[in-house]
Order: structure tokens, then sequence, then C-alpha cells
């Protein structure tokens, strides 16, 4: 008999198209998880149902939020945010791998060998790639198609790809390739020291964002939120509806800290994408802050 699991995952094949699965099994594999498309997403829907079925005791609209905020997460955050550490990672230790290399193929041995050599180097994340790609020369692949195979693969980090291209290409024409790593290590250098610089010229820029949409703004709501509830009552004769107003008031803060996010991404790193990380840090900062807010004791 088929577990409740193996249904969902033949649901979700049915029911998704097949190109899109493609998309999302590539980006999970890009991300090092080790599932198909419709397990994982199998996976991170019961998760977000178990935890909006516990928070849905005490309320269901906040029930139903936390599913989606669980199964997005699972789904599409977690996985972003190990593909950007990693590609943090290799993208630091690249020019030092490529000089390693270029190091190696001065000493007189060929390029296959020198990759061989680089596994046993501690390069982090980069030294595990390299690793793949003498895996799949040893088993016949050809050393162009397995380095485009690890270009794919990091194809988010335009530094990577560019990278790997350019030695594919310089391997096809027989150019000298200690000079060409030499070349590219020292482009990459200056490429990630821009990119540090420019993250080092925006700092007061984001710390306005962070404080303002994640600390300041949920605050002043919640102390808002509070004193509506103070005088809200038969005591005065007004009846606020504060449940509804606190309800929209939290949608608000979320948007604001979505919206403020993707404005950090794009001041940071130039890219709406980069700015998912920031986003799921401020929504989840701000509606901390703005519950603890609405717990403060206004009464004199």
């Amino acid at each position: 008999m088929p577990s409740i699991s193996s249904i969902m995952i033949k649901l979700i094949n049915r029911i998704i198209p097949s190109k899109y699965l493609r998309r999302y099994e590539l980006f999970i594999y890009s991300a090092g998880i080790g599932f198909l498309a419709g397990e994982y997403l199998v996976i991170s829907l019961l998760l977000g149902i178990i935890a909006g079925t516990a928070v849905s005791f005490y309320s269901f609209l906040y029930g139903i939020a936390t599913f989606v905020v669980v199964f997005l997460g699972m789904a599409i955050l977690y996985p972003y945010w190990k593909i950007t550490k990693r590609i943090s990672e290799m993208e630091r230790m690249l020019p030092d791998a490529f000089f390693y290399l270029a190091s190696s193929l001065r000493a007189g041995i060929s390029f296959s060998e020198a990759l061989e050599e680089l596994t046993t180097s501690k390069f982090g994340a980069l030294t595990d790639e390299f690793t793949r790609v003498v895996g799949e020369i040893k088993k016949g692949r050809s050393t162009a198609d397995a380095l485009n195979a690890f270009a794919v693969r990091n194809e988010k980090s335009a530094v990577i790809y560019r990278s790997i291209k350019i030695l594919i290409e310089a391997l096809e024409r027989g150019a000298p390739m200690s000079d060409v790593l030499i070349s590219v290590g020292n482009d990459v250098r200056e490429i990630l020291k821009i990119k540090q610089e420019r993250k080092a010229s925006t700092g007061m820029q984001t710390m306005f964002f962070i404080i303002s949409s994640g600390v300041i703004g949920p605050i002043i709501l919640g102390v808002v939120v509070k004193v509506m509830e103070n005088i809200s009552g038969s005591a005065v004769g007004v009846n606020l509806p504060v449940e509804s107003i606190k309800l929209l008031i939290m949608i608000f803060i979320i948007t604001q800290a979505i919206v403020s996010g993707i404005g950090i991404g794009v001041i940071r790193e130039g890219k709406f994408s980069a700015g998912l990380k920031y986003s799921a840090l401020l929504a989840s900062m701000g509606v901390v802050i703005f519950k603890g807010a609405t717990l403060i004791n206004l009464s004199f």
C-alpha cells in the first residue's frame, strides 16, 4: 500500500509541469540538497502543515500564515541561503585555487593531474566541486564537459560561471593554461575587491533600512495598537476592531520588510534576488518586535 508521502509526490509531479520541476531540481541540486524536486516539495509542505496546525490552535489566521512562511522558507529561502553561503565561500577561494593550479602546471604536470592535486588542498566547498570534476573525468567524461557541468551547477555566481567558461575556452584552444589561470585569478580578486568596497560604502543605508523596517517601525506600530486597546471598550464608549487592525498592521510590517530587504539587496549586491535573505530577516524581526511592543503595559 503506497504511503501518503509517495501519493503526494506523484500528485505534485502531475500538477507541476516537468520543465518547472527540472528548474527547481537544479536549484536544490546547486544547494547540495540530496532530494528530487517532488520529494523536497513534499517535505516542505509537510513541515508547513505541521507548524501551521500547531499554531492554528492559538489562532487560525496565524496558523495559515505560519504554514505559508514555513513552506516558503523550506522550499525557497533555505536552499537559496545555502547556495548564497556556498557561492560566497567559493568565490573567496577561487583566486587562490587558480594560482595553485597555475603553480602546479608550471611544475610540469598536466592540467588533469593539476586538478587531481587540487582535490587534496583545503579550499572549502571549491575543493568539493573540483573533486566532483575529477571524479567525472575518471569516469570517462572529457575535462571540458566536466568543467562545463561545474559552471552550470554554479551559474548563480556570474564570477564562477564566467571564470570556468574562460578556462574551458582556453583549454579547447590550447592556450597556455598557467598564464590564463593567473590572469583570471587576478581579475576575480579585483571583482571581489570591488564588491567588498560596495558593501562597505552602503553600510549606512543598509543600517537605516534594518533599523527603520525591523525595529523602530514595528515598535511604534505596536505601541499604537496598545493605545487603541486601552481606549477601546465600554468604559470610554469607543469600540474599535483592534484584532482586525492588528492583523492589517502585521501584514503592513511584513510587506514593508520584504520591500526593504529587496532594497538592501539592490543597494549592496545589485540584484533583487539577493534581497530575499534580508527580507526574511527583517520580516522575522518586525513581527517579533511588533508582538513584543503590543505586550507593553501603558496604563498609568
